[in-house]
């Protein structure tokens, strides 16, 4: 018998159900005529009729390469991305255009900042990391905002040094002035932790490092699709996320950072419109952002990406982050009346996303992921790319449920009804026979 889709139930900052209707994938019938409840929205979010429609229409009536052809299809493409670098600047408050520059993922974004800085001949008036320096990260960041900064390290003889989480999910600041010194060059750090769902404290964490001189990034991966942002009063130094978790495409993703500090750095590759001038001898590098958009760029992905900031701002990000505190104090509540489950990471949806990892008694991960896919609900199991975490709270891998600004309370539902099914399967012994 075809089942309905799930809808939803009251106490909804907005209309659920009309904004449902927005993504066409969400109306899909899976095998066994299950309706699909999409709850990996932290691995990638779904995109609505409008950015589709946009991509398409790029393609059909528009392509063509930017900054490069002086025809009529190269001008309406140039156009359009550089329009769409115009709508991103807007929705996170930069204070320029020229300071958003475009990436094909955060994961590139960050990449890019940790190259640059590791070639640049001075870092806030202390001259180029090496080994006097210190870099800080912390044990909650995706593997993205680890390993190009163990890179870093190994390239320059700069120290790696890390701020520990506690039992409950909350980054360990106990330690912040031993950890933030005189030699600090760089503090990179997550917004919101894509595997506990924590929002750290920015502000505390900014106004350390810049009192001691050094840069900030932020990784805004898991906190820039959520929440407002204005980077303009954020304090940070750099800021990176990624257009695909946003309700945009994949394929591209955005570097925000200040001015005057791009204006300073090296190109991170060389390549076409780069450049200023070029001779067999040497070259001149063009201002940012044209400095760090080596050859032909994510054109359009830019154009969906600019799309999915009209999606988000029609829509609200002040109701698009309530809607994410409501949904998810919701799941939290329903989930606590599994007995065996365990939620590893902040238990109340205070200063917290829409991502909830959690155990379910010594049932494997994949095994729980594979009987909720088996009733239609998608959810991610594994180790999220943060492995030093899951070390952290001794668990080999975990399933994670994370939900977007479509996530209705009826989802949440069928997700308690799968994972209660899920014990009764696998408490009939072994093989669930």
């Amino acid at each position: 018998m075809m089942r309905t889709a799930p809808a939803e139930t009251g106490g909804s900052i907005y209309d659920v159900a009309r904004v449902r209707a927005d993504f066409p994938i969400l109306g899909r019938q899976l095998a066994g005529d299950m309706p699909l409840v999409y709850l990996d929205n932290a691995n990638t979010s779904q995109k609505p009729e409008s950015v589709i429609r946009a991509i398409d229409e790029h393609y059909r009536l528009h392509n063509a390469n930017v900054a490069r052809a002086m025809h009529q299809l190269g001008a309406e493409a140039s156009a359009a991305f550089e329009d769409a670098r115009d709508k991103v600047a807007g929705f996170i408050g930069a204070p320029s255009r020229d300071e958003v520059i475009f990436t094909k993922n955060a994961s590139e974004a960050l990449n890019l900042v940790a190259r640059v800085l590791g070639e640049a001949k001075d870092i806030s008036g202390k001259g180029p990391l090496g080994p006097a320096s210190d870099v800080v990260i912390t044990e909650m960041e995706h593997h993205s905002n680890i390993v190009p900064w163990q890179q870093l390290s190994q390239r320059t003889g700069a120290t790696l040094r890390w701020f520990g989480v506690t039992d409950e999910g909350r980054l360990d600041l106990s330690d912040i002035d031993t950890l933030i010194t005189e030699k600090t060059a760089v503090v990179s750090v997550t917004w919101v932790s894509n595997m506990l769902g924590t929002i750290n404290p920015l502000d505390v964490i900014i106004a350390k490092a810049h009192s001691v001189g050094a840069l900030v990034v932020i990784d805004g991966s898991q906190a820039v699709p959520q929440i407002p942002v204005d980077v303009g009063t954020l304090g940070a130094d750099f800021v990176v996320f990624t257009g695909h978790k946003m309700v945009g495409p994949t394929g591209i993703g955005v570097l925000w950072g200040r001015y005057d500090l791009l204006a300073e750095l090296p190109p991170f590759m060389g390549g076409g419109e780069m450049i200023e001038t070029v001779t067999m001898q040497s070259s001149t590098y063009a201002p940012p952002p044209s400095r760090f958009e080596a050859g032909t760029p994510p054109i359009a992905q830019a154009v969906g990406l600019g799309a999915a900031v009209d999606y988000l701002t029609a829509l609200g990000m002040d109701k698009v982050a309530a809607h994410e505190q409501h949904i998810t104090a919701y799941a939290l509540g329903r989930m606590q009346e599994i007995d065996g489950l365990t939620v590893i990471g902040p238990k109340q949806a205070v200063d917290r996303g829409g991502a909830i990892s959690f155990t379910l008694d010594d049932i494997h991960p994949h095994d729980v992921s594979q009987l909720l896919d088996s009733r239609g609900v998608a959810v991610r199991a594994g180790h999220h790319c943060a492995k030093p975490l899951h070390l952290r709270f001794g668990v080999q891998s975990t399933t994670r449920a994370s939900f977007y600004l479509y996530t209705s309370t009826a989802e949440i539902d069928a997700l308690v009804e799968a994972l209660h099914h899920t014990k009764k399967y696998f408490s009939r012994g072994p093989g669930g026979g």
